[in-house]
């Protein structure tokens, strides 16, 4: 017996709990962005009209307007999915690990690349739930193989620490060529 496809059953879209959040979200950020796009972009008289720098931003901004305002009333128009908000805070929590990766940028020009890259290692570790020494071992070394990965084999030019100064001379300049 041969299954038969309706061109609904091909169509249907899976669809997650926050997608008419999501929907508002982009839809409210591509009207923002489009409302900025005269202050934002330069409009050159006497230009033709697809080498003006304005041109392609507006037309991209134009369509992710447009198609964020359809994703929004097919949403509207969709059966309601339970758990909206339970997803939505799931996002939000996932904001956490950008705030870790803002504080380690901010730190490395005070501490060093070497040790803000082992102690942010072994707190994220930390933070994921790992507790054993083997565990905490490895992401102390992981991290300790990635600076010199950088640092040395890689000659990636990354701010020295602040606390490097406080070092004797000999060992302030290996430190901050290799670490």
């Amino acid at each position: 017996m041969s299954k038969v496809k309706t061109l609904q059953s091909l169509f249907k879209r899976y669809r997650r709990p926050g997608d008419i959040v999501f929907a508002w979200v982009i839809l409210i950020v591509s009207i923002f962005l489009l409302s900025q796009i005269a202050d934002q972009t330069a409009y050159k008289n006497n230009g033709k009209l697809f080498a003006q720098p304005r041109f392609w931003p507006a037309v991209s901004l134009a369509g992710m307007t447009f198609f964020a305002a359809f994703h929004l009333l097919g949403s509207a128009l969709s059966e309601r999915i339970y758990g909206r908000w339970r997803e939505v805070l799931t996002w939000i929590a996932s904001l956490e690990y950008a705030g870790w990766f803002i504080a380690y940028a901010a730190t490395v020009p005070y501490t060093g690349y070497l040790p803000t890259t082992v102690a942010f290692a072994v707190l994220l570790a930390l933070r994921v739930g790992y507790r054993s020494a083997k565990m905490l071992s490895a992401a102390a070394i992981s991290a300790f193989v990635v600076v010199i990965l950088f640092k040395a084999l890689l000659k990636v030019n990354l701010p020295a620490g602040r606390i490097y100064e406080a070092l004797p001379d000999g060992l302030r300049q290996f430190m901050l060529t290799y670490f």
